[in-house]
């Protein structure tokens, strides 16, 4: 038995909400590297806050330092304001090569007072296409809102603002591949993609309202990191035990899933377990598994 051998399910639920509620900040010197964009990505007030930007010659873009093999990683940001068509602000996990894992957090610009669209995709072992799009229901330009990745052997929720907005779960017993072997780095760019991004293509971007740029605060990780292991608060918040049994705590109660079910209902704008066209001899076995 482990450290979490005593625990409850009502004390996990209860762990779960105090650890989450009481993060604090990393300084973004200690935690990321800039890793392309020349000056162009900046860190300041004293690691607390950290920007990139674009203009018509390059992007910009971090990375982590840790690999992270599990946990829940949150991040502040604020958007490119004004006419941020054809940009992109992505912000995800990733693994390296060809059969890399990857979950994605994509915020595709838009033309002045039109909205943002929030894109989110999972890759596992290389395969990706598992795209769902969301509006939001506020300006992401305006002010600082965060935006979570929670990754479990079990699942993956997407939240914002700690409201889920997506749940992909692990159902490898229908041969669905899930990212859970491989660590994955954090990674965050700003870069113009005005080929695809805003309307397909259709709108340009305007490179007279450049620079473009993103600000970034409020990282905090509550992780197992090839480096240094399992953070003692989110092995607590993983496992409990039953009968001897190692078991998964399960994040979402029944209010995180009605709030899950209004988001999808009012904000989803693609999904492509809805897409006959893309899918028309049958959707892919996880769609028919999508309830948390």
């Amino acid at each position: 038995m482990g450290p979490c051998s005593s625990l409850t399910t009502v004390e996990v639920a209860i762990l779960l909400v105090t650890m989450f509620s009481s993060a604090y900040s990393s300084n973004f010197f200690d935690e990321f590297d800039l890793t392309w964009g020349d000056h162009r990505g900046k860190i300041f007030n004293k690691g607390n806050m950290l920007s990139l930007s674009l203009d018509r010659v390059s992007g910009s873009g971090f990375k982590s330092k840790k690999e992270y093999l599990f946990g829940r990683i949150d991040m502040q940001l604020k958007l490119v304001a004004g006419n941020s068509a054809g940009t992109v602000t992505a912000y995800y996990l990733s693994s390296q090569g060809a059969t890399h894992d990857e979950i994605d957090f994509e915020f595709l610009g838009n033309e002045t007072g039109k909205p943002y669209v929030l894109h989110t995709n999972v890759f596992a072992q290389g395969k990706g296409n598992r795209e769902q799009q969301f509006y939001l229901w506020f300006d992401p330009t305006k002010n600082f809102h965060t935006y979570s990745i929670v990754w479990r052997p079990q699942h993956i929720i997407f939240l914002v603002d700690n409201l889920p907005i997506r749940v992909f779960n692990n159902v490898e017993k229908l041969g669905v591949p899930f990212p859970k072997n491989q660590p994955m780095r954090i990674y965050s760019s700003l870069w113009n993609a005005d080929d695809w991004a805003t309307r397909g293509g259709l709108v340009k971007t305007d490179w007279s309202k450049a620079p473009f740029t993103a600000y970034y605060r409020g990282f905090n990780a509550v992780a197992c990191t090839v480096s240094s292991g399992c953070d003692p608060k989110f092995k607590s918040s993983l496992t409990s035990f039953s009968d001897g049994k190692l078991q998964v705590a399960n994040e979402l109660n029944a209010y995180g899933r009605r709030r899950l079910r209004w988001v999808q209902k009012y904000f989803m704008i693609y999904n492509y377990c809805s897409d006959l066209k893309r899918f028309p001899k049958g959707f892919p076995p996880e769609c028919k598994r999508s309830r948390v």
